[in-house]
């Protein structure tokens, strides 16, 4: 019989396009000011990829990984990439990736969670792993930008740009260690993004427009179901860091506060980002391996927490 095997997160990558868009910046166009930005969201600014695609951020954290940790792109088994702004329907993001870095021998496919992707994703990776897999590639990449209506001051100014990823390789004992994945399509209107609208000899159809949130929904829904799904993941479990999706500070602080733990272990990073969707939780996480902060030793217990259209949620306990 095999020994089992679990999924274990060596490595970090994170690629930001080089255009920074200041709240100033948006004034120019928008009825707004870095005062009513910050005070309501604490973004400060974002990153705004211009002729940079989804699947070049994606393809720019591949090669990091790859190059960084001196592999060969023949022997990584999966490439998936959480995105809800990729290059086409067909083909996927994750597939222009595994041609651009050479992965022949690995599956490539893109993965649809909007905020919650990179969790879903992760925890699918883990599922691989255990599975038989031995090396994949996990990259949460958004070009949000062109989702947005850039003249709609409610949704324009939260959004950035990025991606980041992390390597994923074969591990002896559990290292991912819990897996806590929800959806509640009741509320699929709370988030719209990037409506394709039919447009054949049969039907045509106007299209909807660009991203469309209700803001007080999504609030109640971090609130409530979030951190409930939250609390039931970790159990009794003690956590060292809290890596949430980086939508909104004031969100991240009331939740550490119903968790009753110290703002310390939940790191922010959206005043300088924004929130990039997929992206955020690896963004983050690169920034805290780069800075010392977190030293994927195996020590440290981490939660990702993501959440967003779908509607769609989900935590994993990782040890880092």
């Amino acid at each position: 019989m095999s020994k089992s095997q679990f999924g274990r997160i060596v490595a970090t990558a994170r690629y930001l396009p080089s255009k920074v868009v200041t709240n100033n910046d948006l004034t120019q166009w928008l009825d707004t000011s870095d005062e009513w930005i910050q005070s309501r969201t604490g973004i400060k600014q974002r990153h705004i990829a211009e002729e940079e695609n989804t699947s070049d951020l994606c393809t720019q954290v591949a090669k990091k990984l790859i190059e960084e940790q001196n592999i060969d792109p023949a022997t990584i088994d999966f490439i998936i990439v959480a995105t809800m702004s990729p290059d086409y329907t067909s083909p996927s993001v994750a597939c222009i990736v595994q041609g651009a870095v050479g992965a022949s021998s690995a599956m490539a496919f893109d993965l649809s969670a909007a905020c919650a992707g990179f969790v879903y994703a992760v925890a699918t990776a883990e599922n691989f792993i255990r599975s038989g897999q031995r090396r994949g590639l996990v990259i949460g990449g958004e070009k949000t930008s062109k989702l947005i209506d850039w003249t709609d001051r409610s949704t324009a100014v939260l959004f950035g740009d990025g991606a980041a990823g992390v390597l994923i390789e074969a591990a002896d004992e559990p290292y991912i260690t819990k897996q806590n994945l929800n959806a509640d399509g009741r509320r699929s209107k709370s988030l719209v993004s990037g409506h394709r609208p039919t447009n054949s000899l049969f039907y045509q159809e106007e299209s909807q427009g660009g991203l469309t949130m209700d803001g007080r929904g999504i609030w109640n829904f971090a609130m409530n179901d979030v951190t409930t799904s939250l609390k039931e993941c970790i159990g009794s479990d003690s956590v060292d860091y809290y890596l949430f999706h980086q939508a909104n500070r004031r969100i991240i602080e009331k939740m550490a506060k119903k968790l009753k733990e110290p703002l310390e272990k939940f790191p922010i990073n959206l005043t300088n980002y924004g929130n990039t969707s997929a992206a955020s939780i690896p963004i983050l996480l690169d920034e805290l391996v780069e800075a010392g902060t977190i030293r994927l030793d195996g020590t440290q217990n981490t939660v990702f927490t993501g959440y967003g259209g779908g509607l769609a949620w989900g935590n994993v306990l990782v040890r880092l």
